[in-house]
Protein backbone atom coordinates (compact mmCIF):
# COMPACT_ATOMS: atom_id res chain seq x y z
CA UNK A 1 0.00 0.00 0.00
CA UNK A 2 1.39 3.80 -0.98
CA UNK A 3 2.43 5.63 2.19
CA UNK A 4 0.54 8.57 2.44
CA UNK A 5 2.80 11.97 2.19
CA UNK A 6 3.60 13.78 5.51
CA UNK A 7 3.68 17.43 5.42
CA UNK A 8 5.47 20.10 7.30
CA UNK A 9 4.84 23.78 7.81
CA UNK A 10 7.36 26.34 5.92
CA UNK A 11 7.16 30.07 5.52
CA UNK A 12 6.26 29.25 1.93
CA UNK A 13 3.16 26.65 2.96
CA UNK A 14 3.42 22.73 3.29
CA UNK A 15 5.78 21.00 1.86
CA UNK A 16 6.71 17.19 1.92
CA UNK A 17 7.93 16.16 5.52
CA UNK A 18 11.24 14.37 4.07
CA UNK A 19 11.95 17.62 1.64
CA UNK A 20 14.98 20.47 2.78
CA UNK A 21 14.03 23.39 3.36
CA UNK A 22 17.12 24.93 3.46
CA UNK A 23 19.00 28.73 1.83
CA UNK A 24 19.44 28.79 -2.07
CA UNK A 25 23.23 28.91 -1.76
CA UNK A 26 23.46 25.59 -0.46
CA UNK A 27 22.31 24.34 -3.61
CA UNK A 28 23.39 26.35 -6.08
CA UNK A 29 26.54 29.41 -7.21
CA UNK A 30 25.39 32.46 -7.58
CA UNK A 31 27.64 35.09 -9.68
CA UNK A 32 25.67 38.75 -9.79
CA UNK A 33 26.55 40.35 -13.39
CA UNK A 34 28.64 43.07 -14.22
CA UNK A 35 28.24 45.79 -17.13
CA UNK A 36 31.33 46.33 -19.22
CA UNK A 37 31.87 49.42 -20.86
CA UNK A 38 29.07 50.70 -23.46
CA UNK A 39 32.38 51.08 -25.48
CA UNK A 40 33.21 47.15 -25.82
CA UNK A 41 29.23 46.99 -26.59
CA UNK A 42 28.64 46.52 -30.68
CA UNK A 43 25.79 44.87 -33.03
CA UNK A 44 27.54 42.87 -35.64
CA UNK A 45 28.47 40.05 -33.98
CA UNK A 46 31.79 40.41 -32.58
CA UNK A 47 32.93 39.37 -29.20
CA UNK A 48 30.69 37.52 -26.98
CA UNK A 49 27.21 37.66 -26.35
CA UNK A 50 25.82 40.26 -23.97
CA UNK A 51 22.73 40.93 -21.59
CA UNK A 52 22.05 43.76 -19.37
CA UNK A 53 18.48 42.64 -17.98
CA UNK A 54 15.27 41.23 -19.56
CA UNK A 55 14.66 43.54 -22.26
CA UNK A 56 15.30 40.61 -24.76
CA UNK A 57 14.15 37.58 -22.74
CA UNK A 58 11.25 34.98 -23.54
CA UNK A 59 9.43 32.01 -22.23
CA UNK A 60 12.81 30.24 -21.68
CA UNK A 61 15.31 31.72 -23.67
CA UNK A 62 16.50 35.08 -24.39
CA UNK A 63 17.17 36.88 -27.57
CA UNK A 64 20.43 38.39 -27.98
CA UNK A 65 21.14 41.75 -30.29
CA UNK A 66 24.33 42.65 -28.29
CA UNK A 67 27.72 41.64 -27.95
CA UNK A 68 30.99 42.23 -26.24
CA UNK A 69 34.70 42.54 -26.97
CA UNK A 70 35.24 42.54 -23.42
CA UNK A 71 34.11 39.97 -20.74
CA UNK A 72 32.81 41.01 -17.10
CA UNK A 73 31.01 37.81 -16.02
CA UNK A 74 30.09 35.02 -17.98
CA UNK A 75 27.01 33.17 -17.46
CA UNK A 76 27.87 29.05 -18.97
CA UNK A 77 25.34 27.23 -21.06
CA UNK A 78 22.61 26.01 -18.96
CA UNK A 79 22.74 28.83 -16.21
CA UNK A 80 19.68 30.07 -14.65
CA UNK A 81 19.41 33.77 -15.78
CA UNK A 82 17.86 35.98 -12.49
CA UNK A 83 16.55 39.54 -13.06
CA UNK A 84 17.79 41.23 -9.95
CA UNK A 85 16.23 44.53 -11.01
CA UNK A 86 12.79 45.80 -11.46
CA UNK A 87 10.83 43.89 -12.37
CA UNK A 88 12.48 41.83 -10.19
CA UNK A 89 12.49 37.76 -10.14
CA UNK A 90 12.37 37.26 -13.76
CA UNK A 91 14.36 33.77 -15.02
CA UNK A 92 15.17 32.72 -18.45
CA UNK A 93 17.82 29.64 -18.97
CA UNK A 94 21.19 30.32 -20.72
CA UNK A 95 21.17 28.76 -24.06
CA UNK A 96 24.64 30.18 -24.70
CA UNK A 97 27.36 31.12 -23.23
CA UNK A 98 26.81 34.79 -22.22
CA UNK A 99 28.20 37.71 -21.00
CA UNK A 100 25.82 39.29 -18.22
CA UNK A 101 25.05 43.28 -16.67
CA UNK A 102 24.51 44.49 -13.59
CA UNK A 103 20.61 43.85 -14.14
CA UNK A 104 21.32 39.92 -13.56
CA UNK A 105 22.68 37.23 -11.82
CA UNK A 106 23.50 33.64 -12.95
CA UNK A 107 22.61 30.68 -11.03
CA UNK A 108 23.99 27.20 -11.31
CA UNK A 109 23.02 24.38 -9.42
CA UNK A 110 22.22 20.47 -8.73
CA UNK A 111 19.56 21.03 -11.49
CA UNK A 112 19.69 24.56 -13.16
CA UNK A 113 16.20 23.33 -14.74
CA UNK A 114 14.18 22.76 -11.36
CA UNK A 115 15.70 25.66 -9.78
CA UNK A 116 14.03 27.90 -12.81
CA UNK A 117 10.74 26.57 -11.74
CA UNK A 118 11.20 27.80 -8.24
CA UNK A 119 11.61 31.22 -9.47
CA UNK A 120 8.51 30.70 -11.10
CA UNK A 121 6.55 29.49 -8.98
CA UNK A 122 7.35 31.51 -5.99
CA UNK A 123 7.90 34.87 -8.04
CA UNK A 124 6.01 37.12 -5.16
CA UNK A 125 8.18 35.32 -2.16
CA UNK A 126 11.04 36.26 -4.08
CA UNK A 127 9.90 39.66 -5.08
CA UNK A 128 9.46 40.68 -1.24
CA UNK A 129 13.14 40.70 -0.91
CA UNK A 130 13.07 43.64 -3.21
CA UNK A 131 15.22 46.82 -1.34
CA UNK A 132 14.84 49.39 -3.77
CA UNK A 133 13.06 52.28 -2.73
CA UNK A 134 12.33 53.07 -6.14
CA UNK A 135 13.10 51.15 -9.14
CA UNK A 136 13.04 47.56 -6.17
CA UNK A 137 16.33 45.50 -6.86
CA UNK A 138 17.99 42.74 -4.95
CA UNK A 139 21.62 41.79 -3.54
CA UNK A 140 23.02 38.49 -3.84
CA UNK A 141 22.82 37.96 -0.31
CA UNK A 142 18.90 38.69 -0.97
CA UNK A 143 18.85 35.73 -3.12
CA UNK A 144 21.22 33.40 -1.64
CA UNK A 145 19.60 33.30 1.64
CA UNK A 146 16.28 32.73 0.44
CA UNK A 147 14.74 29.18 1.12
CA UNK A 148 13.50 26.83 -0.87
CA UNK A 149 11.85 23.82 -0.87
CA UNK A 150 14.18 21.18 -2.00
CA UNK A 151 13.58 17.35 -2.87
CA UNK A 152 16.38 14.37 -3.57
CA UNK A 153 17.77 15.16 -6.34
CA UNK A 154 15.96 12.42 -8.54
CA UNK A 155 13.29 14.32 -7.49
CA UNK A 156 13.95 17.39 -8.64
CA UNK A 157 15.30 15.97 -11.71
CA UNK A 158 11.63 14.36 -12.08
CA UNK A 159 9.53 17.59 -11.62
CA UNK A 160 11.91 19.83 -13.80
CA UNK A 161 11.16 17.09 -16.62
CA UNK A 162 7.63 16.95 -16.61
CA UNK A 163 7.62 20.72 -16.59
CA UNK A 164 10.13 21.25 -19.76
CA UNK A 165 8.61 18.64 -21.45
CA UNK A 166 5.59 20.71 -21.70
CA UNK A 167 7.18 23.81 -21.81
CA UNK A 168 9.46 22.34 -24.70
CA UNK A 169 5.94 21.48 -26.80
CA UNK A 170 4.41 25.18 -26.14
CA UNK A 171 7.64 26.57 -27.73
CA UNK A 172 7.81 24.24 -30.65
CA UNK A 173 4.66 25.40 -31.00
CA UNK A 174 5.41 28.59 -30.98
CA UNK A 175 8.14 27.89 -33.45
CA UNK A 176 6.21 26.50 -36.11
CA UNK A 177 3.57 29.37 -35.87
CA UNK A 178 6.44 31.83 -36.36
CA UNK A 179 7.23 29.56 -39.24
CA UNK A 180 3.49 29.55 -40.71
CA UNK A 181 3.38 33.02 -40.54
CA UNK A 182 6.23 33.41 -42.22
CA UNK A 183 5.52 31.17 -45.12
CA UNK A 184 2.41 33.84 -45.60
CA UNK A 185 4.22 36.49 -45.18
CA UNK A 186 7.15 35.59 -48.02
CA UNK A 187 3.68 34.62 -50.19
CA UNK A 188 1.76 38.21 -49.64
CA UNK A 189 5.51 39.69 -50.34
CA UNK A 190 5.78 37.75 -53.68
CA UNK A 191 1.95 38.08 -54.74
CA UNK A 192 1.44 41.63 -53.72
CA UNK A 193 4.92 43.77 -54.03
CA UNK A 194 7.02 42.00 -56.46
CA UNK A 195 4.06 41.21 -58.58
CA UNK A 196 4.55 37.53 -58.74
CA UNK A 197 1.17 35.89 -58.32
CA UNK A 198 0.58 33.45 -60.72
CA UNK A 199 -1.14 34.09 -64.40
CA UNK A 200 -3.18 32.51 -66.22
CA UNK A 201 -0.57 29.92 -67.05
CA UNK A 202 0.49 29.75 -63.83
CA UNK A 203 3.27 31.07 -64.13
CA UNK A 204 4.98 34.41 -62.00
CA UNK A 205 3.26 37.48 -63.22
CA UNK A 206 5.96 40.51 -63.76
CA UNK A 207 8.69 37.98 -64.47
CA UNK A 208 6.89 36.65 -67.72
CA UNK A 209 5.74 39.97 -69.20
CA UNK A 210 2.85 40.57 -67.77
CA UNK A 211 1.60 44.59 -68.21
CA UNK A 212 2.48 46.95 -65.16
CA UNK A 213 0.54 50.53 -65.31
CA UNK A 214 1.80 53.44 -63.25
CA UNK A 215 -0.56 54.61 -60.29
CA UNK A 216 -0.24 58.65 -59.60
CA UNK A 217 -1.48 57.91 -55.73
CA UNK A 218 1.50 55.37 -55.13
CA UNK A 219 3.71 56.55 -57.49
CA UNK A 220 4.67 52.99 -59.25
CA UNK A 221 3.85 50.73 -61.60
CA UNK A 222 1.23 47.70 -60.39
CA UNK A 223 -0.43 44.99 -62.76
CA UNK A 224 -2.91 46.16 -65.51
CA UNK A 225 -6.47 45.81 -64.24
CA UNK A 226 -5.65 45.92 -59.86
CA UNK A 227 -6.63 49.15 -58.76
CA UNK A 228 -6.02 51.49 -55.67
CA UNK A 229 -7.88 52.42 -52.82
CA UNK A 230 -8.31 53.12 -49.06
CA UNK A 231 -7.77 50.79 -46.32
CA UNK A 232 -11.69 52.00 -45.38
CA UNK A 233 -12.62 50.39 -48.38
CA UNK A 234 -11.51 47.13 -47.11
CA UNK A 235 -11.82 47.08 -43.32
CA UNK A 236 -14.04 48.59 -40.87
CA UNK A 237 -12.21 50.59 -38.49
CA UNK A 238 -13.12 51.01 -34.62
CA UNK A 239 -11.56 51.85 -31.29
CA UNK A 240 -11.87 48.98 -28.33
CA UNK A 241 -13.52 49.98 -24.77
CA UNK A 242 -11.50 50.14 -21.17
CA UNK A 243 -12.26 48.35 -18.22
CA UNK A 244 -12.32 49.31 -14.53
CA UNK A 245 -9.54 47.22 -13.04
CA UNK A 246 -12.55 45.43 -10.28
CA UNK A 247 -13.50 43.98 -14.05
CA UNK A 248 -10.78 42.43 -14.02
CA UNK A 249 -10.69 38.79 -12.82
CA UNK A 250 -7.92 37.09 -12.00
CA UNK A 251 -8.89 33.84 -13.67
CA UNK A 252 -11.42 34.84 -15.65
CA UNK A 253 -12.30 33.20 -18.98
CA UNK A 254 -11.82 35.95 -21.55
CA UNK A 255 -8.58 37.74 -22.38
CA UNK A 256 -8.36 41.11 -22.04
CA UNK A 257 -6.34 42.32 -25.14
CA UNK A 258 -4.12 45.89 -25.55
CA UNK A 259 -1.63 46.74 -28.21
CA UNK A 260 1.14 44.34 -26.94
CA UNK A 261 -1.32 41.51 -25.73
CA UNK A 262 -2.80 40.22 -23.10
CA UNK A 263 -3.49 42.30 -20.26
CA UNK A 264 -5.65 40.36 -18.29
CA UNK A 265 -8.47 38.61 -18.11
CA UNK A 266 -12.26 39.02 -17.17
CA UNK A 267 -15.57 37.15 -17.31
CA UNK A 268 -17.21 38.80 -19.98
CA UNK A 269 -16.45 39.54 -24.06
CA UNK A 270 -17.08 42.44 -26.71
CA UNK A 271 -16.11 40.84 -29.47
CA UNK A 272 -16.56 37.05 -31.07
CA UNK A 273 -15.40 37.29 -34.72
CA UNK A 274 -12.01 37.36 -36.46
CA UNK A 275 -10.63 40.77 -36.49
CA UNK A 276 -6.78 42.59 -36.77
CA UNK A 277 -5.99 44.65 -33.53
CA UNK A 278 -2.88 47.87 -33.96
CA UNK A 279 -2.08 49.93 -31.08
CA UNK A 280 -3.53 53.01 -30.93
CA UNK A 281 -2.05 54.83 -28.36
CA UNK A 282 1.27 54.52 -26.98
CA UNK A 283 2.28 51.56 -28.82
CA UNK A 284 2.25 51.82 -32.43
CA UNK A 285 3.31 49.03 -35.25
CA UNK A 286 1.83 45.88 -33.05
CA UNK A 287 -0.24 43.60 -35.37
CA UNK A 288 -2.39 40.71 -34.90
CA UNK A 289 -5.13 38.30 -35.68
CA UNK A 290 -7.84 36.98 -33.09
CA UNK A 291 -10.49 34.84 -33.48
CA UNK A 292 -13.06 34.00 -30.70
CA UNK A 293 -14.71 35.56 -27.77
CA UNK A 294 -12.49 38.32 -26.32
CA UNK A 295 -12.51 42.09 -24.65
CA UNK A 296 -10.75 44.58 -26.29
CA UNK A 297 -9.03 47.80 -24.61
CA UNK A 298 -8.96 51.21 -25.87
CA UNK A 299 -5.66 51.50 -26.91
CA UNK A 300 -6.29 49.43 -29.72
CA UNK A 301 -7.38 49.67 -33.31
CA UNK A 302 -9.97 46.65 -34.27
CA UNK A 303 -10.13 46.14 -37.70
CA UNK A 304 -13.32 43.72 -38.51
CA UNK A 305 -12.95 42.69 -43.04
CA UNK A 306 -16.22 44.12 -44.76
CA UNK A 307 -15.77 40.80 -47.17
CA UNK A 308 -14.42 37.45 -45.92
CA UNK A 309 -11.50 37.18 -48.74
CA UNK A 310 -9.85 40.82 -47.56
CA UNK A 311 -9.06 39.39 -43.61
CA UNK A 312 -5.43 38.27 -44.78
CA UNK A 313 -4.36 40.27 -47.35
CA UNK A 314 -5.53 43.43 -45.07
CA UNK A 315 -3.47 41.92 -42.29
CA UNK A 316 -0.19 41.62 -44.36
CA UNK A 317 -0.96 44.80 -45.86
CA UNK A 318 -1.18 46.80 -42.21
CA UNK A 319 2.26 44.78 -41.98
CA UNK A 320 3.96 47.03 -44.17
CA UNK A 321 2.56 50.26 -42.97
CA UNK A 322 5.24 52.87 -41.93
CA UNK A 323 3.15 53.65 -38.37
CA UNK A 324 5.79 55.95 -37.14
CA UNK A 325 4.39 58.35 -40.46
CA UNK A 326 1.09 58.25 -38.90
CA UNK A 327 1.66 59.41 -35.32
CA UNK A 328 -0.39 62.46 -34.35
CA UNK A 329 0.81 62.33 -30.66
CA UNK A 330 2.76 64.39 -28.93
CA UNK A 331 3.07 63.58 -25.50
CA UNK A 332 2.94 59.51 -26.56
CA UNK A 333 2.48 58.16 -29.46
CA UNK A 334 -1.10 57.99 -31.24
CA UNK A 335 -2.76 56.88 -34.18
CA UNK A 336 -6.01 57.82 -35.76
CA UNK A 337 -9.03 55.64 -37.01
CA UNK A 338 -9.60 58.29 -40.34
CA UNK A 339 -5.09 58.29 -40.84
CA UNK A 340 -5.40 54.85 -41.08
CA UNK A 341 -8.58 54.47 -43.41
CA UNK A 342 -7.49 56.89 -45.38
CA UNK A 343 -4.13 54.97 -46.29
CA UNK A 344 -3.46 53.94 -50.02
CA UNK A 345 -3.23 50.46 -50.31
CA UNK A 346 -3.67 47.99 -53.66
CA UNK A 347 -6.96 46.58 -54.37
CA UNK A 348 -6.30 43.16 -56.52
CA UNK A 349 -8.53 41.68 -58.95
CA UNK A 350 -10.96 39.05 -56.84
CA UNK A 351 -9.54 35.76 -58.64
CA UNK A 352 -6.10 36.64 -56.89
CA UNK A 353 -7.30 37.66 -53.69
CA UNK A 354 -9.54 34.74 -53.59
CA UNK A 355 -6.26 32.71 -54.17
CA UNK A 356 -4.01 33.81 -51.26
CA UNK A 357 -7.04 33.94 -49.21
CA UNK A 358 -7.68 30.18 -49.69
CA UNK A 359 -3.48 29.51 -49.35
CA UNK A 360 -3.89 31.19 -45.66
CA UNK A 361 -7.31 29.40 -44.54
CA UNK A 362 -4.69 26.67 -44.88
CA UNK A 363 -1.96 28.16 -43.08
CA UNK A 364 -3.76 29.45 -40.48
CA UNK A 365 -5.83 26.88 -39.46
CA UNK A 366 -3.14 25.03 -38.60
CA UNK A 367 -2.01 28.07 -37.01
CA UNK A 368 -4.98 28.38 -34.67
CA UNK A 369 -4.52 24.52 -33.55
CA UNK A 370 -1.33 25.29 -32.23
CA UNK A 371 -2.70 28.03 -30.33
CA UNK A 372 -5.54 26.16 -28.93
CA UNK A 373 -2.63 23.58 -27.86
CA UNK A 374 -0.55 26.28 -26.50
CA UNK A 375 -3.30 27.63 -24.67
CA UNK A 376 -4.40 24.03 -23.20
CA UNK A 377 -0.79 23.05 -22.37
CA UNK A 378 0.64 26.34 -20.79
CA UNK A 379 -3.20 26.45 -18.74
CA UNK A 380 -1.66 22.62 -17.62
CA UNK A 381 1.83 23.72 -16.91
CA UNK A 382 0.40 26.60 -14.59
CA UNK A 383 -1.40 24.10 -12.69
CA UNK A 384 0.62 21.42 -12.73
CA UNK A 385 3.99 24.22 -11.20
CA UNK A 386 2.40 25.17 -8.02
CA UNK A 387 1.67 21.68 -6.83
CA UNK A 388 4.35 19.71 -8.22
CA UNK A 389 6.77 22.58 -6.59
CA UNK A 390 5.19 22.11 -3.03
CA UNK A 391 4.75 18.33 -3.44
CA UNK A 392 1.04 18.54 -3.60
CA UNK A 393 1.43 16.53 -6.48
CA UNK A 394 4.60 13.31 -6.20
CA UNK A 395 5.18 11.68 -9.19
CA UNK A 396 7.03 8.33 -8.71
CA UNK A 397 11.07 8.93 -9.69
CA UNK A 398 11.08 5.76 -11.60
CA UNK A 399 8.24 6.85 -13.97
CA UNK A 400 10.12 9.57 -15.73
CA UNK A 401 13.31 8.63 -14.98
Amino acid sequence: MKQKTKFKQTEIGMIPEEWEFEELEKHATLTMGQSPESIYYNSIGEGTLFLQGIKTFGDLYPKYDTWTTKITKLAKKGSVLLSVRAPVGEVNIADKDICIGRGLMAINGESNTFIFYLFKAFKNYVVNRETGTVYGSVTRDDIAKIRFPFPPLPEQCTIAKILSDLDAKIELNQQMNKTLEAIGQAIFKHWFIDFEFPNEEGKPYKSSGGEMVYNEELGKEIPKGWKVGKLGELVFISTGKGLKRDEFVENGIYPILGANGELGRTNKFLFNENLILTGRVGTLGTVYLIRGKVWISDNVLILKPRFPESYYYSYFTLKTFDFQSLNRGSTQPLITQTDLKNQFVINPSNQILNKFHNLCLSLFEKFYKNELQIQTLSSLRDTLLPKLMSGKIRVPVEAWA
